[in-house]
Protein backbone atom coordinates (compact mmCIF):
# COMPACT_ATOMS: atom_id res chain seq x y z
CA UNK A 1 0.00 0.00 0.00
CA UNK A 2 2.68 2.17 0.75
CA UNK A 3 4.60 1.77 -2.34
CA UNK A 4 1.41 2.25 -4.33
CA UNK A 5 1.06 5.28 -2.39
CA UNK A 6 4.04 6.77 -3.06
CA UNK A 7 4.01 6.04 -6.77
CA UNK A 8 0.81 7.98 -7.13
CA UNK A 9 0.81 11.63 -7.44
CA UNK A 10 -0.12 14.01 -5.55
CA UNK A 11 -2.55 16.73 -6.32
CA UNK A 12 -1.07 20.06 -5.11
CA UNK A 13 -3.00 22.35 -6.36
CA UNK A 14 -6.36 23.68 -5.46
CA UNK A 15 -9.08 23.65 -8.31
CA UNK A 16 -10.97 26.97 -8.44
CA UNK A 17 -14.55 26.66 -7.62
CA UNK A 18 -15.74 27.34 -11.37
CA UNK A 19 -13.85 24.64 -12.75
CA UNK A 20 -15.85 20.81 -12.71
CA UNK A 21 -12.38 18.35 -12.05
CA UNK A 22 -12.13 15.19 -13.77
CA UNK A 23 -12.62 12.44 -10.98
CA UNK A 24 -9.65 11.01 -10.07
CA UNK A 25 -10.02 7.05 -9.22
CA UNK A 26 -9.62 5.94 -5.67
CA UNK A 27 -8.29 2.26 -6.44
CA UNK A 28 -9.50 -0.19 -3.41
CA UNK A 29 -5.72 -1.23 -3.19
CA UNK A 30 -5.37 1.83 -1.27
CA UNK A 31 -7.66 1.24 1.15
CA UNK A 32 -6.23 -1.18 4.14
CA UNK A 33 -7.93 -4.09 5.33
CA UNK A 34 -11.28 -2.85 6.74
CA UNK A 35 -10.30 -4.64 10.54
CA UNK A 36 -7.31 -2.37 9.95
CA UNK A 37 -8.60 0.63 9.21
CA UNK A 38 -10.36 4.01 10.66
CA UNK A 39 -13.27 5.13 8.33
CA UNK A 40 -13.71 9.09 8.58
CA UNK A 41 -16.68 10.36 6.83
CA UNK A 42 -17.31 14.38 6.51
CA UNK A 43 -21.43 14.70 5.82
CA UNK A 44 -22.71 17.85 3.83
CA UNK A 45 -21.23 17.52 0.59
CA UNK A 46 -19.34 14.43 1.10
CA UNK A 47 -22.03 11.69 2.17
CA UNK A 48 -24.95 13.78 1.23
CA UNK A 49 -25.57 16.44 -1.46
CA UNK A 50 -25.89 20.19 -0.82
CA UNK A 51 -29.30 21.28 -0.10
CA UNK A 52 -30.82 24.96 -0.11
CA UNK A 53 -30.92 24.46 4.01
CA UNK A 54 -29.12 22.69 6.34
CA UNK A 55 -32.79 20.52 7.39
CA UNK A 56 -33.29 19.39 4.21
CA UNK A 57 -30.42 17.18 3.80
CA UNK A 58 -31.73 13.24 3.35
CA UNK A 59 -29.95 9.83 3.54
CA UNK A 60 -30.49 8.06 -0.10
CA UNK A 61 -31.75 4.67 -0.37
CA UNK A 62 -28.72 2.33 0.48
CA UNK A 63 -26.46 4.58 2.46
CA UNK A 64 -27.89 3.53 5.96
CA UNK A 65 -26.89 -0.21 5.33
CA UNK A 66 -23.69 0.46 4.00
CA UNK A 67 -22.88 2.81 7.36
CA UNK A 68 -24.10 -0.11 9.66
CA UNK A 69 -21.80 -2.56 7.36
CA UNK A 70 -18.74 -0.19 7.06
CA UNK A 71 -19.14 0.23 11.35
CA UNK A 72 -19.86 -3.58 11.84
CA UNK A 73 -16.49 -4.29 9.47
CA UNK A 74 -14.25 -1.71 10.96
CA UNK A 75 -15.47 -3.12 14.71
CA UNK A 76 -17.15 0.34 15.48
CA UNK A 77 -14.17 2.42 13.98
CA UNK A 78 -16.72 4.58 11.85
CA UNK A 79 -16.80 8.43 12.84
CA UNK A 80 -18.88 11.37 11.27
CA UNK A 81 -16.77 14.20 11.19
CA UNK A 82 -18.42 17.15 11.18
CA UNK A 83 -19.24 20.94 11.70
CA UNK A 84 -22.64 19.66 12.22
CA UNK A 85 -23.62 19.37 16.26
CA UNK A 86 -24.09 15.84 17.16
CA UNK A 87 -27.57 15.88 17.68
CA UNK A 88 -28.15 16.73 14.17
CA UNK A 89 -25.98 13.90 12.93
CA UNK A 90 -27.98 11.91 14.73
CA UNK A 91 -31.17 13.12 13.51
CA UNK A 92 -30.03 12.86 10.04
CA UNK A 93 -28.98 9.27 10.56
CA UNK A 94 -31.76 8.07 13.18
CA UNK A 95 -32.28 5.88 14.41
CA UNK A 96 -28.73 5.27 13.88
CA UNK A 97 -26.05 7.02 15.89
CA UNK A 98 -22.41 6.53 15.26
CA UNK A 99 -19.10 7.48 16.71
CA UNK A 100 -18.39 11.15 15.41
CA UNK A 101 -16.86 14.28 15.50
CA UNK A 102 -19.09 17.11 16.04
CA UNK A 103 -19.02 20.86 15.79
CA UNK A 104 -15.65 21.26 13.78
CA UNK A 105 -14.04 19.53 17.06
CA UNK A 106 -16.73 20.67 19.63
CA UNK A 107 -17.95 17.60 20.91
CA UNK A 108 -17.14 14.01 20.75
CA UNK A 109 -18.32 10.84 20.81
CA UNK A 110 -16.09 7.72 20.77
CA UNK A 111 -19.17 4.77 20.54
CA UNK A 112 -22.39 5.41 19.26
CA UNK A 113 -23.92 4.31 23.04
CA UNK A 114 -21.69 7.34 24.83
CA UNK A 115 -22.93 10.17 26.16
CA UNK A 116 -21.00 12.82 23.87
CA UNK A 117 -18.35 14.97 25.45
CA UNK A 118 -17.78 18.48 24.89
CA UNK A 119 -14.17 19.88 25.48
CA UNK A 120 -15.58 23.05 23.88
CA UNK A 121 -16.72 26.28 25.72
CA UNK A 122 -19.20 28.03 24.48
CA UNK A 123 -19.32 31.59 22.97
CA UNK A 124 -19.81 34.74 24.62
CA UNK A 125 -23.67 35.75 25.11
CA UNK A 126 -23.19 38.97 24.01
CA UNK A 127 -20.64 38.07 21.49
CA UNK A 128 -23.44 35.66 20.11
CA UNK A 129 -26.38 38.07 19.79
CA UNK A 130 -24.03 40.63 17.91
CA UNK A 131 -23.27 38.01 15.34
CA UNK A 132 -26.74 36.78 15.15
CA UNK A 133 -27.70 40.11 14.78
CA UNK A 134 -26.08 40.16 11.02
CA UNK A 135 -29.24 37.49 9.92
CA UNK A 136 -30.94 40.44 9.83
CA UNK A 137 -29.46 41.79 6.65
CA UNK A 138 -31.52 40.38 4.18
CA UNK A 139 -34.37 37.80 3.96
CA UNK A 140 -32.73 34.48 3.12
CA UNK A 141 -29.93 34.28 5.41
CA UNK A 142 -30.32 31.04 7.62
CA UNK A 143 -29.26 31.48 11.85
CA UNK A 144 -28.08 28.26 13.21
CA UNK A 145 -26.72 28.16 16.96
CA UNK A 146 -24.93 25.35 18.45
CA UNK A 147 -24.22 26.56 21.30
CA UNK A 148 -20.50 26.54 20.99
CA UNK A 149 -20.62 28.55 17.20
CA UNK A 150 -23.13 30.47 15.39
CA UNK A 151 -23.92 29.60 11.59
CA UNK A 152 -24.86 32.02 9.03
CA UNK A 153 -26.16 30.30 5.65
CA UNK A 154 -26.81 32.07 2.86
CA UNK A 155 -27.69 29.81 0.17
CA UNK A 156 -30.96 31.27 -0.20
CA UNK A 157 -29.27 34.97 -0.24
CA UNK A 158 -26.12 34.55 -2.28
CA UNK A 159 -25.97 38.46 -2.96
CA UNK A 160 -25.57 38.89 0.96
CA UNK A 161 -21.64 37.07 1.04
CA UNK A 162 -19.71 39.87 1.08
CA UNK A 163 -22.17 41.73 3.55
CA UNK A 164 -22.29 38.91 5.86
CA UNK A 165 -18.43 38.63 5.86
CA UNK A 166 -18.01 42.64 6.31
CA UNK A 167 -20.41 42.75 9.48
CA UNK A 168 -17.96 39.93 10.64
CA UNK A 169 -14.97 41.48 10.39
CA UNK A 170 -16.44 44.46 11.69
CA UNK A 171 -17.16 42.85 14.81
CA UNK A 172 -14.05 40.97 15.10
CA UNK A 173 -12.26 44.46 14.55
CA UNK A 174 -14.41 45.64 17.55
CA UNK A 175 -13.61 43.18 19.92
CA UNK A 176 -9.95 42.06 19.19
CA UNK A 177 -9.19 39.80 21.96
CA UNK A 178 -12.63 37.55 21.38
CA UNK A 179 -10.84 34.16 20.97
CA UNK A 180 -12.74 33.24 17.89
CA UNK A 181 -12.66 32.07 14.32
CA UNK A 182 -13.93 32.77 11.26
CA UNK A 183 -14.90 29.48 9.00
CA UNK A 184 -15.89 30.44 5.52
CA UNK A 185 -18.09 26.95 3.86
CA UNK A 186 -20.41 26.54 1.08
CA UNK A 187 -22.55 29.17 1.43
CA UNK A 188 -22.14 29.64 5.04
CA UNK A 189 -20.53 31.66 7.52
CA UNK A 190 -19.02 30.13 10.72
CA UNK A 191 -17.69 31.87 13.61
CA UNK A 192 -16.75 29.36 16.55
CA UNK A 193 -14.67 29.91 19.75
CA UNK A 194 -10.82 29.47 18.74
CA UNK A 195 -8.69 26.32 19.76
CA UNK A 196 -10.19 23.37 18.45
CA UNK A 197 -11.25 22.39 14.99
CA UNK A 198 -11.84 18.95 13.18
CA UNK A 199 -8.23 17.94 13.34
CA UNK A 200 -7.73 18.39 17.17
CA UNK A 201 -11.04 16.33 17.06
CA UNK A 202 -9.61 13.70 14.79
CA UNK A 203 -6.31 13.83 16.71
CA UNK A 204 -8.33 13.17 20.21
CA UNK A 205 -10.71 10.55 18.56
CA UNK A 206 -7.91 8.08 17.13
CA UNK A 207 -6.25 8.00 20.90
CA UNK A 208 -9.25 5.88 21.96
CA UNK A 209 -10.35 2.41 21.00
CA UNK A 210 -11.83 1.32 18.48
CA UNK A 211 -9.79 3.69 16.49
CA UNK A 212 -6.33 3.63 18.24
CA UNK A 213 -3.39 1.81 16.46
CA UNK A 214 -5.95 1.52 12.94
CA UNK A 215 -4.65 3.19 9.57
CA UNK A 216 -7.49 6.07 8.94
CA UNK A 217 -8.70 7.27 6.00
CA UNK A 218 -10.59 10.80 5.49
CA UNK A 219 -13.14 11.79 3.08
CA UNK A 220 -14.30 15.84 3.05
CA UNK A 221 -15.46 18.47 0.76
CA UNK A 222 -14.75 21.87 2.59
CA UNK A 223 -12.59 24.08 3.49
CA UNK A 224 -13.06 22.83 6.89
CA UNK A 225 -12.02 19.62 6.40
CA UNK A 226 -8.16 20.36 5.14
CA UNK A 227 -6.94 20.63 8.72
CA UNK A 228 -7.88 16.69 8.41
CA UNK A 229 -6.09 16.64 5.46
CA UNK A 230 -3.19 17.98 6.75
CA UNK A 231 -2.41 15.84 9.37
CA UNK A 232 -3.63 12.47 7.64
CA UNK A 233 0.01 11.84 6.61
CA UNK A 234 1.13 12.20 10.74
CA UNK A 235 -1.22 8.87 11.31
CA UNK A 236 0.09 7.09 8.22
CA UNK A 237 -3.93 7.63 6.70
CA UNK A 238 -4.67 8.81 3.54
CA UNK A 239 -7.31 11.84 2.28
CA UNK A 240 -9.60 12.33 0.02
CA UNK A 241 -11.47 14.98 -1.32
CA UNK A 242 -14.86 15.85 -2.97
CA UNK A 243 -15.71 18.21 -5.81
CA UNK A 244 -12.49 19.41 -6.27
CA UNK A 245 -8.14 18.62 -6.10
CA UNK A 246 -7.69 19.38 -2.84
CA UNK A 247 -4.14 19.91 -1.47
CA UNK A 248 -2.22 16.90 -0.64
CA UNK A 249 -4.78 14.38 -1.30
CA UNK A 250 -4.58 11.05 -2.29
CA UNK A 251 -7.40 11.42 -4.96
CA UNK A 252 -11.19 12.79 -5.21
CA UNK A 253 -14.48 12.54 -6.27
CA UNK A 254 -16.65 14.40 -8.37
CA UNK A 255 -20.00 14.31 -6.16
CA UNK A 256 -21.19 12.44 -3.06
CA UNK A 257 -22.80 9.97 -5.03
CA UNK A 258 -19.39 8.63 -6.20
CA UNK A 259 -18.42 8.42 -2.58
CA UNK A 260 -21.34 6.46 -1.73
CA UNK A 261 -20.82 4.33 -4.59
CA UNK A 262 -16.74 4.19 -3.59
CA UNK A 263 -17.94 3.51 0.14
CA UNK A 264 -20.51 0.68 -1.01
CA UNK A 265 -17.39 -1.00 -3.28
CA UNK A 266 -15.16 -1.47 -0.24
CA UNK A 267 -17.75 -4.09 1.04
CA UNK A 268 -17.95 -5.82 -2.18
CA UNK A 269 -15.29 -8.12 -1.85
CA UNK A 270 -15.59 -9.90 1.55
CA UNK A 271 -11.98 -10.83 1.32
CA UNK A 272 -11.15 -7.09 1.79
CA UNK A 273 -7.84 -5.78 0.94
CA UNK A 274 -4.82 -6.88 2.96
CA UNK A 275 -2.08 -5.05 3.77
CA UNK A 276 1.75 -6.01 2.09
Amino acid sequence: MNQELAEMQREDDIVDDNETPDSVPVPRSLIPHLSECAVLLDIDGTLLDLMPTPREVWVPPGLAKTLRRLHERTGGALAMVSGRSLNDIDLIFAPDQFPAVGGHGAEMRIRGSDEAVSPAPSMDKELKLRLAAIARLSPGILLEDKGYSLALHYRLAPHAEKAIYEAVSLIRADLPNAPIEVLPGKCVCEIKHSGFDKASGVRELMKHEPFKGRRPFFIGDDVTDESVFAIMPDMDGLAFSVGRRARGVAGHFDSPDDVRQFLAHLLDDERDVSLP
